[in-house]
């Protein structure tokens, strides 16, 4: 048994254990042993000596050792793929669906935190759990590269011969986090052109091939160029990338290029103050090669102006870069309902700009997401609309034009409108202190933004006049005791009442009195009331005097029976003396009812009476009574004795309520109220009120039914005024102010709440503040420092030797010059300070020409002659010198001009208008910043302004920002007048029309028709009829039911007698029939009402039999068939012979419907248009309606017969009723203008806005449709380099002429910013080069950098997974000759941030099948297909195979997914449904042979299928032998196809 302990089962260190810290500390651990295979066993079993020891001293840290050591711990690093830390990439089997895991690493230390120097871990471990190195991420899945799909293919290559075509596609979206590649962005075709190319033999084409510049560098020192020599590889390569070499003896002294490299210079770089420029030289390659790739002699390429092979170039500096400035707070500081994260920005400055190729600048801003778990973070602020009290409540905005000047204003009443302001305000956590009490401070509105502001207007109510409908005045009563219980004296009271029928809502005011009284004498509560009274029989015989027995009892005023004992007069009789006709005694009938009384009051000079009368019946025989005179048959008596005027209880209104000590004593009234104001006491005055005389003393009134003077009531509540605290002082400005501008001011507000009241606090005055700003800074002032050129510096003259062979030091250079920064005070400062505000960067750099002996020599440049003025041109010339006289090219004037002419300057500057004229202004009233909206009718007529840009623009047409110069403000103001509304205008009133109704209740209306209709937005016309009228209806009565005929009595009845006849018997009488008032036409009555004028009358004879008159008809039963009614008369006197009949005494009739029975029914006549008070525009009415009674014949009788029959009324004859408001529209004040929306160039313009606070309603202003305002900005001209296009590319084959006034700057494909450029550039124009390259035929080359791919975002589950998405362009690579492959560059792409992308998905695209076959292809979300972004493992599949295999003969695969047979072939099928073999079919020409010389033994026609299109086999000889090619051509229709046999000439190809 061989023992071992590995190393693995020790346990590590405890930790150091001892009494006192130090030294003396002592650290053990577990050891144990272990067999080979990994059990344990005991430890006799392993060796004593390997045994590694179990203890040791240590140092014991003490407590207070833990201030001197910390953790540090270094940013987490990217997340990375795990596959990556394994080295171990695997295939993707299962499809990605958010994200994949990743590994965070980071490093830690132990350091000391005096001076941060490393110790071991394990002293930090003592105090502290080492922090975790690594933890899990998440990566987005996978995204493979996606590309377009091809475009389409290009012409050939070649026009003549075999070529090439090619088609490309462009990278859409880059790889990333593990996806997969881009495919080839090429695909490429031969092609053939039918045209032979006429190259003979032995003859060759020869191209000029100019290989790319060098790097420039540096020359080398002296030594260097004297043992060194330059010279050109031509060697026998045909390769395009040969370059200049130089050989040197001593390679260390070469000059090292990366010591400029960028992250070796910034680091510890302090800011430069000025750039200095290294002028260097750079070399090309320029060969002839010939079209067998082998290189020639350049003459056989050039004849003259062979390109040149070397430059002086400017060095290479790359871009420098400050240090990171510290992150930025986090954009998300709290949590929201938003869970996407916050970002957090760091930037850096640029210290040195690139030249020459440097390497361009990196990101000088970095953006990383922070706070992506947002529950560790406070919740955020909420906000939310707060609104002040209601404003007082007004009526004048619901009146329209013409009615607002004919009404009262200070009269007006019912609804109105009032408004508040709505402001917002943060919500504060309800654990901070006086949470309730204290009022928020208000804050920007577009913080409450998300929810809609409450209603900031509504309806209201000023009481008018309280009204009332009454009922008519009931009769006098009886003269009564005041109270009866308790009767005092013998004065008493005569009343009338009437009723309350309806009554307004209104609290202003009361009804009129409802009682009236008049004083009488002898007041009687308690009467004697004589019900009826029995026949009168005589006392001895049949006729004579006699007694009738009367039922009397006692009654109250109301005719209630009461105990006798209450009446204080004499019992009455119960029987009453009568006297009964005998046979000859004249007969007199009863008394008729007594006429209505004369006059309703009595005054001094007339008083009333009223009358009745009763007629003779009989006529005396001899010896009987006689009738009584003519007097005795009418009785008068005096009636409505009372004086005319009445008196009654007059109650004023109610007065305000004021403090009162005994009104506490009613204040339990008031414990259901919620108010916590005191109670106080109303009052009024209570006077009696004589009618047409005005107040009278007390006792003419009765006492019991005065009203109370004092009611309890809540005292208005003392209100102070609430006011907002200020909210936060406005932004000053972040930027710099230039020194000369005006101070920035800053301000903050609050807003009332609450107006004071009843003698509360009041508001302050103060509610607007505003200061200066006292942390904005003045923009410092640097300007550019340019210093003198230096002397021209050419390419070194070894280099110029070695290349062209030439010895003369002379031709085209570059020339610098130093820049650097000064303050104002005129010292140095750093260069990035004038990069931000000595605007452009003056050219440091130019070309220049030392001049050749064969160059042309000429004098200097003239001055430029005198300018005549603005718009003239000025010369400048120069000649010829010496030798260039008599030099042939120097004559050429167009290379070597003499004179030159340029525009003048001019300093005249012209303003013009830009733009349309902008919509007509109108001034702002003046804001009232109390917080206290009196929001009124908007002003939207009237005179305004309207404005129109002006630019100040140069002779040249260019804009200039000196409006100084053209002393302008920037824009045109002109006067312009806004038309106002004219609102809907009605006529006045006409008069009432007729009542509706011919008899009974109707309608009486009047009317309004239209005069003007709205305009410019004025009030709208109410709903008008079709005859553009409004109506008004009120109830009304016929008229002719408002008249009655007066009756007066029966004459005597009048019998014409003969001889000395008696005067009785048969006669006539008559009456007077007239209308109630003598004045009123008798035609205003109704004339089949009016009673008969005259009467048979029978006037009995003496000893005849006398009867009364008839009585009333009794009621019929529901005028039921065959039911009767009757009516019955007595006998006022027997006939004197037993024989004699009396005339019949009782009558009976059938009753008829409509003739002798009615029936009555309730009748309502139609509503009346909504009533309001006098004074009241809208809000609540009422409405009314009249009450008939119908008899079953459709005429209109008195209620009272409705009432006589039992008739219940339930018809509702009064209701309440609203008139809605016509609320015009109100709007808010308009915000201020807001900041311009360009800050330079003509298309900056300015906007306010405004909101709709209430809608118009009803008859109301419209709203109108203009609620945002725009203005013109002030026009500043925008600065920025304008590039046409580039001109066509060439080969610079000479220098450039020392007399080019072409200023240029080579730009190398920087990516810089046009800030970056601007600075680079001078002021003037400049004319930009690019370095290009021409590509020579046959080439093979990259295309042009494609578009810029949408912007498109790394998405998790639809949301963003990074804060900028990412999108890339490629550039394909073109081969235009087969042999050229080997030297084809690789195929890039590249990509870059952007904003504002969108997140997209791919899903696989499925087609038709046809034969089989069917097309896949990807698709993104956007609709746009794409190569790339879908898995690959769900593809589905694009071909349909049969299983098992078709392996019959003359089988194949049906679409269908089955074996089926060929045409003219039968499928036979196993048992199981497989296909057995294809049987010919019969009846079918099936000739077919297994033969060389037929096509159906060598080529198989294709799968077939009934609705399929058929091919047809074609022959065409494509060479001068025998070879066929064979074509495949579609045909319409598929006609029966027989084998085609073909001659077999012994060929091979057969």
């Amino acid at each position: 048994m061989i023992l071992t302990l590995p190393m693995g089962l020790m346990c590590s260190w405890g930790q150091c254990i001892g009494e006192v810290c130090g030294s003396s500390g002592v650290q053990t651990r577990t050891i144990w042993c272990v067999h080979i295979e990994g059990w344990t066993t005991h430890h006799s079993h392993c060796q004593h000596v390997e045994k590694p020891e179990s203890k040791r001293q240590c140092f014991k840290i003490c407590n207070w050792h833990q201030d001197l050591f910390e953790w540090e711990i270094s940013d987490w690093g990217d997340c990375v793929l795990v596959s990556f830390f394994s080295n171990e990439l695997k295939l993707r089997t299962t499809e990605c669906i958010t994200a994949q895991h990743g590994i965070q690493r980071r490093n830690i230390h132990c350091v000391r935190t005096s001076n941060r120097s490393t110790v071991s871990i394990r002293i930090c471990e003592f105090f502290s759990q080492k922090p975790p190195v690594e933890q899990a991420c998440l990566i987005p899945c996978p995204q493979d590269c996606v590309v377009s799909d091809f475009n389409s293919w290009s012409s050939c290559s070649k026009t003549c011969g075999a070529g090439l075509q090619h088609r490309t596609r462009d990278v859409l979206a880059a790889p990333m986090y593990g996806g997969a590649n881009c495919p080839n962005l090429t695909e490429r075709r031969t092609c053939t052109n039918s045209v032979d190319c006429p190259l003979a033999e032995g003859e060759y084409q020869y191209s000029l091939k100019v290989g790319a510049w060098s790097k420039c560098q540096l020359p080398h020192n002296k030594d260097a160029f004297l043992n060194g020599r330059t010279t050109v590889d031509f060697g026998a390569s045909s390769n395009d990338n040969n370059s200049i070499m130089l050989h040197t003896l001593d390679s260390n002294n070469q000059f090292n290029h990366h010591r400029y490299h960028h992250h070796n210079a910034h680091v510890h770089l302090r800011y430069p103050m000025s750039w200095d420029l290294e002028v260097g030289y750079q070399t090309r390659h320029v060969r002839c090669a010939r079209n067998d790739g082998k290189n020639v002699m350049l003459s056989l390429c050039t004849k003259d102006n062979t390109p040149l092979t070397y430059q002086a170039c400017v060095m290479p500096k790359d871009c420098q870069t400050s240090e990171w400035s510290s992150w930025s707070y986090c954009s998300k500081t709290c949590q929201s309902t938003d869970l996407s994260p916050g970002y957090r920005l760091r930037t850096r400055i640029m210290t040195q700009i690139p030249y020459g190729g440097g390497k361009q600048c990196p990101a000088l801003e970095e953006k990383e997401a922070c706070n992506i778990i947002g529950d560790l973070l406070p919740k955020c602020p909420r906000y939310t609309w707060k609104t002040t009290d209601w404003g007082e409540c007004r009526i004048r905005p619901l009146i329209g034009q013409q009615d607002r000047r004919r009404a009262n204003i200070s009269m007006l009443c019912g609804e109105g409108v009032q408004t508040r302001s709505t402001y917002c305000v943060q919500v504060l956590d309800d654990s901070a202190p006086h949470y309730k009490k204290e009022v928020s401070r208000p804050v920007n509105a577009w913080l409450c933004d998300g929810d809609d502001p409450p209603l900031a207007v509504q309806n209201c109510t000023i009481a008018c006049q309280h009204q009332c409908l009454l009922s008519q005045w009931s009769p006098w009563s009886a003269c009564l005791q005041e109270n009866c219980t308790e009767p005092q004296g013998k004065r008493g009271f005569k009343k009338r009442k009437r009723e309350v029928l309806w009554e307004s809502s209104n609290t202003l005011g009361t009804c009129p009195h409802l009682m009236e009284f008049i004083p009488c004498e002898d007041p009687v509560c308690y009467r004697w009331q004589i019900q009826q009274k029995e026949k009168c029989i005589p006392t001895n015989s049949s006729c004579g005097p006699g007694t009738a027995v009367q039922n009397v009892t006692c009654v109250n005023a109301e005719g209630v029976d009461v105990p006798d004992t209450h009446c204080a007069d004499v019992h009455p009789p119960t029987e009453e003396t009568c006297d009964v006709p005998c046979c000859a005694d004249c007969v007199v009938g009863s008394w008729s009812f007594w006429s209505p009384c004369s006059h309703s009051c009595a005054t001094k000079t007339a008083e009333g009476k009223q009358s009745r009368t009763r007629t003779v019946l009989a006529i005396p025989g001899k010896d009987g009574k006689v009738c009584p005179a003519a007097p005795a048959l009418e009785e008068w008596r005096v009636c409505n004795d009372h004086p005319c005027p009445v008196f009654y209880w007059n109650a004023s209104e109610w007065g305000l309520c004021t403090e009162d000590a005994s009104a506490k004593i009613n204040a339990s009234s008031f414990q259901n109220w919620t108010s916590s104001c005191p109670v106080g006491v109303q009052s009024r005055n209570v006077s009696c009120m004589k009618t047409n005389a005005g107040p009278v003393t007390n006792k003419r009134c009765l006492d019991s039914s005065r009203p109370e003077t004092n009611r309890p009531c809540l005292l208005p509540c003392k209100k102070d005024c609430v006011v907002t605290p200020f909210s936060e002082w406005t932004a000053c400005p972040t930027s710099c102010l230039p020194d000369n501008s005006t101070a920035a001011m800053q301000s903050r507000y609050r807003i009332i709440i609450q107006r004071s009241a009843n003698g509360g606090q009041e508001c302050p005055d103060t509610l607007y503040e505003e200061r200066e700003c006292d942390s904005v800074r003045v923009c410092p002032v640097y300007r550019w420092r340019m210093h003198k050129w230096h002397s021209c510096t050419l390419v070194p003259d070894s280099v110029r030797r070695g290349l062209s062979g030439s010895g003369e030091a002379c031709g085209n250079g570059l020339e610098t010059r130093g820049i650097s920064c000064v303050g104002e005070d005129g010292m140095p400062a750093n260069m990035t300070e004038c990069l931000q505000w000595a605007g452009p960067f003056p050219s440091h750099i130019r070309k220049c020409r030392v001049a050749c002996k064969e160059d042309c020599t000429l004098t200097a440049w003239s001055k430029f002659s005198e300018c005549a003025g603005c718009g003239s041109s000025r010369t400048r010339r120069r000649s010829l010198v010496g030798r260039s006289k008599k030099k042939e090219h120097c004559l050429n004037e167009d290379l070597y001009p003499l004179e030159e002419n340029e525009t003048c300057p001019c300093n005249q500057f012209l303003s013009q208008p830009v733009g349309n004229w902008s919509a007509c202004i109108l001034p702002n009233s003046p804001v009232s910043l109390q917080g206290w909206m009196k929001h009124q009718e908007v002003k939207e007529c009237g005179q305004g302004l309207r404005y129109r840009a002006v630019a100040c623009i140069d002779q040249q047409g260019h804009l200039v920002s000196l409006f100084s110069q053209c002393s302008i403000l920037g824009h045109i103001v002109e006067i312009c007048h806004i038309p106002c509304p004219l609102d809907c205008k009605l006529s006045e009133w006409s008069s009432w029309t007729a009542c509706s109704s011919s008899c009974g209740s109707g309608l009486k209306m009047r009317s309004k028709w239209l005069r003007e209709k709205a305009f410019n937005g004025g009030r709208p016309c109410p709903k008008l009829d079709l005859k553009n009228q409004v109506y008004e209806a009120v109830p009304c009565q016929n008229e002719y039911s408002q008249y009655e005929w007066q009756i007066e009595p029966w004459s005597i009845c009048t019998i014409n007698t003969v001889d000395d006849l008696p005067a009785c018997g048969e006669g006539v009488q008559s009456r007077k029939i007239r209308s109630v008032n003598a004045s009123i036409d008798v035609s205003l009555c109704d004339q089949e009402e009016m009673p008969p004028r005259a009467q048979v009358c029978y006037l009995a004879c003496p000893n005849d039999c006398v009867v009364a008159a008839w009585g009333a008809w009794s009621n019929c039963p529901p005028c039921d068939p065959g039911s009767e009614r009757n009516r019955t008369r007595h006998i006022l006197r027997l006939p004197a012979s037993e024989k004699a009949a009396c005339p019949e005494l009782v009558q009976s009739e059938p009753c008829l419907l409509n003739s002798t029975c009615f029936t009555y029914q309730y009748k309502v006549s139609d509503w009346s248009t909504c009533r309001l008070s006098e004074n009241a525009i809208c809000g609540q009415g009422y409405r009314s309606r009249l009450l008939d009674c119908v008899r079953s014949d459709g005429k209109t009788v008195e209620l009272q017969k409705c009432q006589q029959f039992g008739l219940i009324n339930k018809l509702q004859l009064l209701e309440s009723c609203m008139v809605d408001c016509p609320v015009s529209c109100i709007l808010s004040e308009w915000s201020p203008w807001a900041d311009c929306s360009h800050t330079c160039g003509t298309q900056g313009h300015s906007v306010r806005t405004r909101r709709i606070l209430q809608e118009a309603h009803e008859e109301g202003r419209p709203c109108p449709n203009q609620l945002t305002q725009t203005k013109p900005c002030s026009i500043k001209p925008c600065y920025m380099w304008l590039l046409n296009d580039w001109s066509a590319c060439t080969i610079e084959l000479i220098a450039l002429s020392s007399d080019s006034k072409e200023k240029q700057f080579i730009l190398h494909f920087w990516q810089i910013s046009l800030l970056e450029l601007n600075r680079l550039l001078l002021n003037d124009d400049q004319a930009v080069t690019l370095d290009a390259s021409f590509f020579c035929s046959g080439d093979c080359h990259l295309t042009e950098w494609s578009t810029w791919s949408s912007c498109q975002l790394t998405c998790l589950e639809g949301r963003s997974f990074e804060p900028t998405g990412r999108q890339a362009r490629s550039r394909a690579v073109i081969v235009q000759a087969m042999e050229n492959q080997g030297s084809c560059p690789q195929q890039i792409f590249e990509t870059q941030p952007c904003k504002g992308g969108k997140c997209h998905s791919y899903q696989w695209k499925i087609g038709g099948w046809t034969n089989n076959k069917r097309a896949v292809w990807c698709q993104r979300s956007d609709g746009v297909n794409v190569t790339g972004g879908c898995f690959p493992q769900k593809r589905p599949t694009t071909i349909r195979h049969c299983h098992p295999p078709c392996t019959k003969p003359f089988s194949h695969c049906t679409p269908s997914g089955v074996c089926g047979c060929e045409k003219g072939y039968t499928e036979v099928m196993t048992s199981h449904g497989f296909l057995d073999y294809c049987t010919r079919t019969p009846g079918v020409d099936n000739s077919k042979k297994a033969d060389v010389k037929t096509n159906s033994g060598r080529l198989k026609p294709r799968p077939s299928q009934a609705n399929n299109l058929f091919s047809e086999w074609t022959l065409r000889p494509v060479g001068p032998g025998t070879e066929i090619e064979i074509l495949s051509k579609q045909l319409a229709s598929p006609p029966p196809q027989k084998p085609l046999t073909l001659a077999y000439d012994g060929d091979v190809d057969m």
